[in-house]
C-alpha cells in the first residue's frame, strides 16, 4: 500500500532515505504534553543532536496541516513546544487529523504506524503506555499495547511509566506476543528507576546483538513490535520509596478530580515533576537521552 501520498519529509531524511542511510524516529507528544516549555524543545534538539553525533538520521514525527511530517524541522520543533493548539494523536485520531487538516503530535502508538509507513524500524521515546492501577474500575489501557502487537517497529524505552501497574502490562504484552528485551539487564526498568522486581524475556548485552534480533523477527514476517528496554542511567535513577510515594499521592488527586482518559497521564506526570521538585522531569530528560543513544547505535548495526 502506498502511504507517501500522506508523508511529506525534511531534506534531512529525505536524503537519508534516498542513501539507505540508518534513520531513528522520535515521538512528538513528548515535546507538546510530556514536558513544559521550553524544556521541551530543548531536549528535542539535543535528543537529535545525540543520534547525529552517531552518524544516524533523527526524523521526529509530527502532523502539520493534516499532513504527517517525517522530521520536523528546527521551527516546527518550537512551533509543537510552544502552542497550545496540537492534538494527542494515537491510532483513532490520525484519520481526523489529516481529513480536517489538524496539528497533531504523535503518541507512541501513533509515532509507531507513521514509523511503519515510513520504512523506520527503530523508534526512540522515554517510557511506554500501558495498563493503568486500578484498571478494574477504569479500563484504562493505552493504545500503545495494542499497537506493539500489530505494528513492525522496534521500541526504544525505559520501561513503562512508573503510574501504571506493571505487572499486568507485561502480561498483557506476553499474551500479545511482544518480544521484552533487556539491554543489559535481566530486570524489567520501571522509568524513573532501573528495577521493578519483574524480569524481562531476554537479555541482550550489544546494539548489535538487538539488531540480529530486530532483523531476524521480521525477516521471518514476524508482525508485531519489539520492546527494547533500556534502564536509566544509575546517577539518575531516582529513590524507588520518594518515587512511589510521590506517584500514590498524584494518583489520589487524580481520582479526586475526576481526571479521566488521554488527560490522565500528563496531569500525574505534572504532579509527580512538582511533588519532587523536578528531580522527575531531570530524570526523564536524562532516560531519553540514554534511549537516543542506543537507538542511534541500534540502527547504525542494523543497516550494516
Amino acid at each position: 500500500m502506498d502511504f507517501h501520498k500522506y508523508l511529506d519529509f525534511s531534506k534531512e531524511v529525505k536524503l537519508a532515505l534516498d542513501n539507505k542511510k540508518p534513520i531513528v524516529s522520535l515521538e512528538s507528544t513528548i515535546i507538546s504534553h510530556g514536558m513544559p516549555y521550553p524544556e521541551n524543545v530543548k531536549t528535542a534538539r539535543e535528543v537529535e543532536n545525540i543520534i547525529r553525533e552517531q552518524g544516524v538520521t533523527p526524523a521526529t514525527i509530527g502532523i502539520i496541516n493534516g499532513r504527517i511530517k517525517i522530521g520536523l524541522e528546527y521551527d516546527e520543533l518550537e512551533v509543537f513546544g510552544n502552542s497550545k493548539d496540537v492534538y494527542k494523536v494515537s491510532r483513532k485520531d490520525i484519520p481526523y487529523i489529516i481529513s480536517n487538516k489538524k496539528n497533531g503530535a504523535t503518541t507512541v502508538a501513533g509515532t509507531m504506524i507513521c514509523s511503519y509507513m515510513a520504512g523506520i524500524k527503530v523508534f526512540v521515546t522515554g517510557g511506554l503506555g500501558g495498563i493503568h492501577r486500578e484498571v478494574e474500575r477504569t479500563w484504562d489501557i493505552s493504545a500503545d499495547l495494542y499497537e506493539l502487537m500489530q505494528t513492525d517497529v522496534a521500541v526504544v524505552c525505559a520501561g513503562v511509566k512508573s503510574i501504571l501497574d506493571i505487572a499486568k502490562t507485561l502480561e498483557c504484552l506476553e499474551s500479545f506476543g511482544v518480544p521484552v528485551i533487556g539491554y543489559k539487564t535481566d530486570e524489567f526498568p520501571a522509568f524513573y528507576t532501573q528495577k521493578s522486581n519483574y524480569k524481562t524475556d531476554y537479555r541482550l548485552d550489544t546494539p548489535k546483538e538487538i539488531a540480529d534480533f530486530i532483523f531476524t523477527k521480521y525477516d521471518l514476517n514476524l508482525k508485531g513490535g519489539i520492546i527494547v528496554a533500556n534502564p536509566i542511567p544509575s546517577e539518575y535513577s531516582m529513590d524507588e520509596e520518594l518515587i512511589n510515594s510521590a506517584i500514590n499521592e498524584a494518583l489520589e488527586e487524580c481520582k479526586k478530580l475526576n481526571v479521566s482518559g488521554k488527560d490522565i497521564t500528563p496531569f500525574l506526570l505534572g504532579k509527580i515533576k512538582n511533588i519532587t521538585e523536578g528531580k522527575s522531569l531531570e530524570a526523564n530528560i536524562a532516560l531519553i537521552k540514554n534511549n537516543a543513544d542506543l537507538g542511534a547505535k541500534i540502527a547504525l548495526n542494523l543497516g550494516r
